[in-house]
């Protein structure tokens, strides 16, 4: 059993309160989601968790963490600089369950996620992996230590989707109990039993933390009617005050005038108007106790804000890219597909899918090069690592608004507050923003171009299940042209017309139906 006595989370840097007086515990069996917006906490939370040390250098930590004599197993969102330059080899046996396995250990563990055994071994540095190859391999150590309890940050963030499957069978099992945050929603739904929403709420001002026990589809439910029965509740309430409200100042208003108006010849009136004008008052004070006693108008962290405005609608017939590609490589010069063909016209959107290290992400990028340096075409492009294309020494007001007018840096800390940011968030080094921050900058970045094609490797990846929806639906009604790489189910069902895997052989066309049958 893992307990959580009275925490209280503050950010170092702008005294931002992000968790107040949180309690929890977490029991054998528990599969329990972190779900909330970005920059919210949520892995600040989970390192405090697995060692409060972990946070020291940015945050302030206030609580007690109970435990009854558990092991953890902490899976970091980002592997940390120094183990990615480290080869497989060294990284894996270097692990505390490494020293007590034996072989036949080693290889099942590996053989549980999906990975060749001879990988463990091998003298490829971690950074040279796929992002799903890398969760993998953290993964499979994780299980050799026989952990009691998974704390688990975006592990399904890069695995293709035969391993989104295991993970999800994986979680279900575990005799354990797991605390994981994930932005998979199909993941969440299929796994989760409890679910822990943390909210900043009033412009980032008011944290507040809610637990429930109960799945994750039902806990959204509930949560949107509860809110839509409190606030009608609550207007309700508002619009039977006003009406007693108007009837009390008009008699009011009345007994004033009497009161006026009397003449000083007729005391008696005077003083049955006096007693009135007293029972009016009193009246008064009754309303304003039943006005502090009124339902409050319920409060929810609403989700980005974000619209394609500038951009216009694509002819059907356009080409957007005839690619061919005889032969993808990797960079060590691994032959990863032969034979690629893609044809993309008009207004298509297609997702291309295919097993971790199969090379989606070297294709695109070859394809983003090409229609890069398009001129009949504008096209932006959303790496999978977000370094490639952010400025991480710069703010984000710098990075959009980067001429300093004071109108642009105007309109852009208008857009950067509809995408949840705070004002001290706007100043900050783009480097110290979480994932989904980043995302929603490079999002932003997109929707205030003029582009008409959108190439996007992962670009659902780092959006929290509040936000996941919106961002599917404003892609959807994109009225260009999006050739994209994800293995987020929702994703490819609700967005993508044309599904394409990537295989030795090429590109395998796949029924996207496939995928809303999921």
């Amino acid at each position: 059993m893992l307990q959580i006595r009275s925490l209280t989370i503050t950010h170092r840097k702008d005294l931002r309160t992000i968790i107040r007086d949180f309690d929890f515990v977490l029991n054998r069996g528990d599969r329990a989601v972190l779900i909330g917006e970005e920059g919210n906490g949520k892995s600040t939370l989970l390192k405090w968790i697995y060692d409060p040390g972990l946070v020291e250098s940015y945050a302030e930590a206030d609580g007690i963490r109970t435990l009854q004599g558990e092991l953890l197993g902490y899976l970091p969102q980002e592997l940390p600089k120094e183990d990615k330059r480290k080869t497989v080899s060294e990284y894996f046996s270097g692990l505390p369950g490494f020293r007590e396995a034996d072989s036949f250990e080693t290889e099942k563990a590996a053989a549980e996620v999906g990975l060749p055994g001879a990988l463990l071994c091998s003298e490829r540095e971690m950074r040279s992996l796929s992002g799903g190859e890398r969760i993998k391999v953290q993964m499979a150590g994780l299980l050799l230590s026989h952990p009691d309890i998974l704390l688990l940050d975006e592990p399904s963030n890069d695995i293709d989707l035969s391993t989104l499957r295991w993970l999800e069978n994986m979680i279900s099992r575990f005799p354990g109990s797991v605390l994981f945050i994930s932005h998979d929603e199909t993941l969440i739904e299929r796994t989760a039993n409890r679910v822990v929403l943390i909210e900043q709420l009033r412009r980032k001002s008011v944290p507040r933390v809610t637990a429930a026990n109960m799945p994750f589809r039902l806990f959204m439910d509930e949560r949107t009617r509860a809110f839509e029965k409190q606030r009608q509740e609550a207007c309700s309430e508002r619009r039977e005050e006003k009406k007693a409200l108007e009837r009390f100042r008009r008699i009011e208003q009345t007994v004033e005038s009497d009161l006026r108006s009397i003449s000083r010849q007729d005391p008696h009136s005077g003083r049955l108007l006096k007693k009135k004008m007293k029972a009016v008052k009193s009246l008064e004070k009754r309303y304003e106790r039943e006005h502090e006693e009124m339902t409050e108008v319920p409060e929810k962290e609403s989700p980005i804000t974000i619209r394609f405005e500038r951009q216009r609608p694509m002819p059907a017939g356009k080409t957007v890219i005839e690619y061919d590609l005889p032969a993808l490589t990797a960079p060590d010069g691994r032959v990863l597909a032969e034979h690629i063909a893609l044809k993309v016209r008009g207004p298509e959107k297609i997702c291309i899918i295919g097993d971790n290290g199969s090379g989606k992400t070297t294709l695109i990028r070859k394809i983003a090069a090409e229609l890069l340096t398009r001129q009949d075409l504008r096209a932006c492009y959303m790496p999978q690592n977000y370094e490639e294309t952010l400025p991480f020494d710069r703010t984000p007001v710098d990075y959009l608004a980067p001429s300093g007018r004071k109108d642009e840096v105007t309109a852009v800390r208008t857009y950067l507050g509809s995408m949840k940011y705070t004002a001290d968030e706007m100043f900050h080094p783009i480097r110290e923003l979480s994932g989904g921050q980043k995302a929603k900058l490079l999002l932003l970045k997109i929707s205030l171009s003029e582009a008409d094609v959108l190439i996007l490797d992962e670009p659902t990846r780092n959006f929290s299940p509040l936000s996941g929806p919106e961002v599917r639906a404003i892609l959807k009604q994109f009225p260009g042209a999006v050739i994209s790489v994800s293995h987020d189910r929702k994703y490819i069902s609700e967005v993508c017309g044309k599904v394409y895997r990537l295989t030795e052989k090429g590109l395998e066309s796949i029924e996207a139906a496939r995928f809303r049958e999921e």
